[in-house]
């Protein structure tokens, strides 16, 4: 098959291409199509977010850590999944909006424990539903079957990657 040949699906549907011009091999790519999904979604999330002066980046850490204070980076990347560097820029960002404090680990001076200040703690209440509505408006059309097959379906994908990358 060659680039923009129409493919036919299992399913016996015609592959339809992400963008309108015709298929390729990454139209039925399954790690294409969810990174596709994941853009357009955090770009819904990150528009519904605006007023609220955060990214849907920094709201992510700063649920994270208002789920459970007192946590040090590293507990942080690994909850949020993402790595030290991006959670130090993200922290740096949240402090600079008062969002989070960071106080020294008494064991480890070298340490700090991350908290959320009370504004950090309002601007999550304020804004957990303004995700749960954008998830709403994106899973539009699915049951609640559907929606959390999808979300099975998504974290095994995730186990079984970790197994591969050496992350269990």
């Amino acid at each position: 098959m060659t680039y923009g040949e129409t493919r036919q699906r299992n399913d016996g549907e015609q592959a339809r291409p992400v963008d309108g011009h015709g298929t390729s091999p990454l139209d039925e790519s399954i790690g294409f199509l969810m990174g596709v999904a994941y853009r357009k979604l955090v770009q819904l999330f990150a528009q519904r977010l605006k007023p609220y002066d955060i990214t849907p980046e920094q709201w992510a850490v700063l649920v994270r850590i208002a789920e459970r204070e007192g946590m040090i980076q590293k507990d942080i990347a690994d909850r949020s999944g993402k790595d030290r560097p991006t959670v130090t820029r993200i922290l740096d960002a949240l402090e600079s909006k008062s969002l989070i404090v960071r106080r020294i680990c008494g064991s480890d001076r070298r340490s700090y424990r991350i908290f959320a200040t009370e504004q950090g703690k309002a601007l999550t209440a304020a804004t957990i539903p303004v995700e749960r509505e954008a998830l709403t408006d994106a899973m539009e059309g699915f049951s609640d079957a559907e929606a959390n097959e999808l979300k099975s379906q998504l974290r095994r994908i995730a186990a079984t990657i970790d197994r591969f990358i050496g992350k269990t």
